[in-house]
């Protein structure tokens, strides 16, 4: 097994940016989720209820300032951007603690599951996809431990899906066709929450090992 493609999403719920290699650490992928969005009432929005998010893109300028399609975060520009995607009352902050992510810093998918499922990898949102996995094998590594480079990462439990794969990542035209899909075959559950247990720099082409 291979890793096959490496994903950040330095904005929360927005497109991200695929990645030839990368550190990561405790905390997951270096630079990934560092601003979110929010809104009027104090609360973190997501594409869950403003899918519009996934229409903007997410990368790490030269300097490492998180940018929304070409605009720095904090920026006049980008919050403009936001404003038109989920309401004048949004606003953009700066988050670097474990509490950006839904679940686990790290979210692991095989291209096993997704050619079984027949979907775009892109719906799910991956940080690591692994490649040379035959059919649903990820099912069974909950639990499990995989060396990737210098990184130790656990897998910790199946990810339950949401609204989000419903959506185009090109078009953001809805088919609920693709989660009821994925309840109907896969239990709701697909790709892996995970943890880093010892950092260090992931490539694409690296292997990767499953132990116990």
């Amino acid at each position: 097994m291979h890793v096959k493609e490496i994903w950040r999403y330095p904005v929360k719920s927005m497109a991200g940016e695929r990645l030839s290699g990368v550190q990561i650490d405790k905390l997951g992928v270096a630079g990934d989720r560092k601003v979110l969005v929010r809104g009027g009432n104090g609360h973190v929005v997501t594409s869950r209820t403003h899918h519009q998010l996934l229409g903007l893109k997410g990368t790490l300028g030269a300097d490492g300032q998180p940018q929304i399609s070409g605009h720095v975060w904090d920026s006049p520009e980008a919050l403009a951007l936001v404003r038109k995607a989920v309401g004048a009352d949004a606003e953009l902050f700066y988050c670097d603690g474990p509490e950006r992510f839904d679940v686990l810093p790290l979210l692991v998918a095989t291209d096993g599951a997704i050619s079984y499922m027949g979907l775009d990898s892109r719906r799910l949102r991956p940080n690591i996809i692994v490649g040379g996995v035959e059919g649903l094998q990820e099912r069974e590594w909950p639990g499990h431990r995989f060396r990737i480079g210098e990184a130790v990462i656990h897998a910790a439990q199946l990810r339950g899906r949401c609204v989000m794969t419903t959506y185009d990542p090109d078009t953001l035209k809805q088919d609920m066709g693709i989660l009821k899909s994925i309840v109907r075959k896969l239990g709701g559950v697909m790709a892996l929450d995970s943890a880093v247990v010892s950092g260090g720099l992931i490539r694409e082409g690296d292997l990767v090992t499953l132990s116990d």
